[in-house]
């Protein structure tokens, strides 16, 4: 069986492909999945580049994995040989505040082996069914990305149709928040510093686009692309580096989701400005197997499918890990396993 493994301490020349013993077949309450697809995160980017404390040698990453089951356990019933199906990023976080953890210990591609490789054995728990008629590669866009973007808007930001979200960035979860705002008939605003990317957001349905090389204090913008009322949620991906601007930019009693860290971790936060827009700035990292359950229903019934900027086949995680780090992509980078 193929495996990609990464050398301690890291780097993208780390990264190899070896030959390693096939899991066999599945125990009671377990699934042999024969992935067929993985997405690339900045969290895999970070483990990948050495940004792990104390990563274990010969780690297999990523925590995106899709593909077939091809053989279940004792006692298993909600899968059967053939189901197409994707990967949880909290393997144990099932449903409500238990298992929701402040660390990545059990995440797959980080504190436990991931889905760079051809076949895992698992318990049944650790995969949700994916999307009817997608390939693996997109419903591998789901475990991270999309997950987090529906919790941000659905789960904890409540949306509804009329509402403004402002996306930052044109990444994975940036996109797919502009996805699933658009198909819940919610009005998107998103920040680029390229001009092309911002064209293909309104292709998408966004109805503005900022540049904020070129407007750097954006958040004005926005209350005038609101008529002074701000968003009502924001997508939060910079961190301390772009938060003042999106309290700015947030109307009064609106929410914030803090997702990523991209333009640093540290700098003053206007706290006095945020108590006094009253607003909830909640900081998450993706969700719950019952959230992604939840979420596959959703996208069944609704007409979108993920944006994936290029393909590359596990082979070369490395050029596709640089074509992540380079920062040229729109939407999610697959790999094919």
């Amino acid at each position: 069986m193929k495996v990609l493994r990464l050398r301690a301490p890291g780097g993208l020349d780390a990264l190899e492909m070896v030959e390693a013993e096939d899991p066999g077949a599945p125990g009671p309450g377990e699934i042999r999945v024969r992935l067929r697809g993985s997405s690339l995160n900045f969290h895999d980017l970070g483990v990948v580049s050495g940004g792990r404390p104390g990563l274990r040698d010969g780690l297999i990453p990523l925590s995106d994995g899709a593909g077939e089951v091809e053989a279940v356990g004792e006692g298993v019933t909600e899968f059967a040989p053939g189901d197409t199906v994707v990967s949880c990023f909290f393997p144990d976080w099932a449903d409500g505040t238990t298992g929701m953890v402040d660390h990545f210990d059990r995440v797959p591609g980080d504190g436990i082996d991931g889905y760079a490789r051809e076949a895992v054995v698992t318990p049944a728990g650790w995969f949700t069914r994916a999307p009817q008629g997608w390939s693996a590669v997109e419903a591998a866009t789901i475990t991270t990305a999309g997950l987090t973007a529906w919790r941000a808007l659905v789960v904890d930001g409540g949306l509804k149709a009329g509402d403004t979200v402002l996306a930052l960035g044109t990444g994975g979860v940036s996109i797919w928040a502009l996805q699933i705002a658009r198909a819940m008939g919610a009005r998107v605003i998103v920040t680029s510093s390229s001009d092309a990317k911002l064209e293909r957001a309104r292709e998408l349905g966004a109805a503005h686009g900022i540049n904020y090389r070129a407007v750097p204090e954006w958040a004005g913008r926005v209350l005038e692309m609101t008529e002074g009322r701000g968003a009502d949620h924001v997508i939060e991906v910079g961190g301390a580096g772009t938060l003042p601007q999106s309290i700015e930019a947030c109307r009064v009693g609106g929410h914030i989701a803090l997702i990523g860290v991209l333009a640093g971790r540290g700098g003053e936060v206007p706290t006095g400005l945020l108590m006094r827009r009253q607003q909830r700035l909640q900081g998450l990292i993706v969700g719950s197997r019952a959230m992604q359950g939840d979420f596959v229903r959703a996208l069944d019934t609704l007409a979108l499918r993920p944006v994936v900027d290029r393909v590359f086949p596990l082979e070369e995680a490395a050029a596709a890990f640089a074509h992540e780090r380079d920062g040229a992509h729109f939407g999610k980078i697959g790999l094919a396993i």
